[in-house]
């Protein structure tokens, strides 16, 4: 088994198997609106309307609030996309683990390879480190170090993993 890095994204963890697949069409839409903003001029407009369209849609279906323009890194997982709620100027580094019912709020910032477990929510502005891993149901409210697990209303840390 490879370890997953925390700075290098895994694209074909974001890569389509099949069309009806909400949380990755969802993620395709984001970078879709990215890439076509960034571009710029009157084809970049188009299309940036058009993925805004898509993105609209795979919302609904997925019940998941994901702005076009949230800072993602490359290879983010969303098993279950339901009721996750990500804001516009929060964080989240690459190859990064979102289940369902997780809430960011603005000014968090998630390094790579985090692990959020459902239910978990983000509620201050903190610092996640790289390789960390969120326990179901966490609700964090100050910074976790690379490699730490933290669980519990508030979040604790109840492990430090010296390898990450």
């Amino acid at each position: 088994m490879t370890a997953i890095s925390a700075s290098e994204p895994d694209w074909s963890r974001e890569r389509l198997s099949k069309w009806w697949d909400p949380s990755r069409q969802l993620l395709k839409s984001i970078r879709r609106y990215q890439k076509w903003r960034q571009k710029g001029g009157i084809l970049g407009l188009f299309f940036s309307k058009l993925a805004v369209f898509q993105h609209h849609f795979w919302m609904v279906v997925t019940a998941a609030d994901i702005p076009v323009n949230c800072q993602i890194g490359g290879g983010l997982l969303l098993t279950h996309p339901n009721g996750v709620v990500i804001h516009p100027h929060a964080q989240i580094g690459c190859n990064c683990l979102i289940l369902q019912q997780v809430t960011i709020v603005a000014g968090v910032k998630i390094g790579g390879h985090v692990d959020i477990g459902a239910g978990a929510k983000i509620i201050r502005p903190v610092t996640i480190g790289d390789h960390a891993q969120v326990g179901a149901n966490a609700v964090v409210l100050q910074d976790v170090p690379a490699g730490a697990i933290v669980v519990g209303i508030p979040g604790r840390i109840i492990q430090r993993n010296s390898s990450a």
